[in-house]
Order: C-alpha cells, then structure tokens, then sequence
C-alpha cells in the first residue's frame, strides 16, 4: 500500500516552467533613482496592511528592492505614505 502511494507521488510531474519569469522593472526601464516623494508609484510595494512587498512577490532585484525599501521608510518618515492602514 505505501509503494502505490509513493509511487504514485513520484510519478506526478509539477510543471514549473509554465510561470512567467520575474523581472525587475527598474533594470528594464533603465531607473537609477527611486524617487520618496511620489508615494502613488511607492505604493506598488506595499500590500494593503501597509507592508513591504517582498522580492520574491514583486520580481525586483535586490539593490533595488533596498532602495525601494528606503525610499518607502524615508516617505513614511516625512508622513507621505502612511505606516499603516486605518481599515479594519
């Protein structure tokens, strides 16, 4: 009984190349800065409870997921971008 169950484990292929392939969009639109003060292109990288998007999730490379995670801490500190939602 466990060698069908194992057996039958094995034999089943997980497809993943069928996923689109992540990029970094500041790499392949040539952007050097990521600018604090336009918090509507920040909030890109904040989920709706006002945390940073990881970048497994958004597909940025890491020195620029750094610099968006500044420039994020740096437009919450001057309060354009809140530090979290007032939603419940």
């Amino acid at each position: 009984m466990r060698n069908k169950f194992n057996s039958a484990l094995q034999n089943e292929s997980i497809d993943r190349s069928s996923k689109n392939k992540k990029f970094c969009r500041f790499k392949k639109s040539g952007i050097k800065y990521i600018d604090y003060k336009d918090p509507s292109f920040l909030k890109q990288f904040v989920n709706d409870q006002g945390k940073i998007l990881p970048r497994r999730i958004t597909g940025t490379s890491l020195k620029y997921q750094k610099k968006v995670a500044q420039a994020i801490k740096r437009a919450r500190h001057l309060a354009l971008m809140p530090y979290t939602t007032d939603t419940q």
